[in-house]
């Protein structure tokens, strides 16, 4: 017989059955629920193309006109071939001269020529300059000095912006991104010597940002040696 004041140690409550099948539920979560959201995301992008190429072909010339199945995706493969001739064209000389052409007719049209060049600025930085990319992931103070944030340094700082600040040493941009969606952040510029560059790649501090900090390089490669040693 034991009482309250006694200290034997009590052996450990062996997990119940009820514990076992809410851990099973949560691994078969993290198992599905990216694979599901991949899919969902896939299927969802597909049928957003769909609904704006779709409505442009002919009724006649469409695959449900001869199959009877609305066929999920055929708007995206037009979308590629079509993108992939008009690429062809425009690298040649009269595509060359039909887009110099187009341009100065919208460059008469006030308001559609502020709309037209912004898109395009924003089109070649994403797409035709795609070889330009972040140098290296890290660290910054902000929003205030002894907070430390992720940032991926991106330029040095030229032209206007870099003439009218005066640092000892050069500006740096640096895009901050926000969590857990890494494609939102802000422009910032700091001092070289107020960066501190990270040895990890861009894609590792990039799942760093989306993970909250759950996921670290190297971290699982850690654990799977550990695993192996035993």
């Amino acid at each position: 017989m034991t009482t309250p004041f006694d200290d034997t140690p009590q052996p450990p409550r062996k997990p119940g059955m009820f514990a076992g099948i809410r851990a099973s539920f949560l691994t078969g979560l993290v198992v599905i629920l990216p694979v599901a959201m991949t899919i969902w995301l896939i299927w969802t992008l597909m049928g957003w193309v769909d609904s704006f190429v779709l409505p442009l072909i002919p009724a006649n010339l469409r695959p449900e006109h001869y199959i009877g199945i609305n066929l999920r995706g055929v708007g995206v493969i037009i979308f590629l071939v079509f993108t992939i001739i008009v690429g062809w064209i425009a690298k040649g000389l009269i595509g060359k001269s039909l887009i110099r052409f187009a341009e100065s007719v919208v460059n008469r049209m006030p308001v559609v020529r502020s709309i037209y060049s912004g898109v395009k600025q924003i089109a070649e930085t994403v797409f035709a300059q795609s070889e330009r990319s972040f140098e290296k992931a890290c660290l910054v103070q902000y929003p205030r000095k002894g907070i430390w944030a992720i940032g991926f340094i991106s330029t040095t700082a030229k032209g206007e912006i870099a003439g009218k600040v005066d640092t000892v040493s050069e500006l740096l941009s640096v895009f901050v991104p926000t969590t857990p969606n890494p494609t939102s952040g802000f422009l910032l510029y700091f001092p070289r010597e107020d960066v501190v560059e990270l040895s990890m790649s861009v894609e590792d501090a990039a799942k760093l940002v989306i993970s909250a900090g759950l996921v670290y390089p190297g971290e699982s490669t850690s654990k799977d040696k550990h695993k192996n040693l035993k």
